[in-house]
């Protein structure tokens, strides 16, 4: 799940694994498979690095 900020300044947690797509037109879109869409503050390439990070402590969390 990675956090982020929508719109109205409030917080949400995404499942990474939902998102479908990440566009800027410019307020951040995110779209799920489900076919839901987010506006959220952050930027395409912060939630692309919210992702790397969150997958990434998965895998190093499973190694341990």
């Amino acid at each position: 799940m990675v956090d982020l900020t929508r719109l109205n300044g409030s917080r949400i947690m995404i499942n990474s694994d939902l998102i479908e797509t990440v566009e800027e037109t410019p307020d951040t879109v995110i779209t799920l498979t489900t076919g839901r869409k987010f506006l959220v503050k952050e930027s395409r390439q912060d939630v692309k690095n919210l992702v790397i990070s969150y997958k990434r402590d998965i895998l190093t969390f499973d190694e341990k």
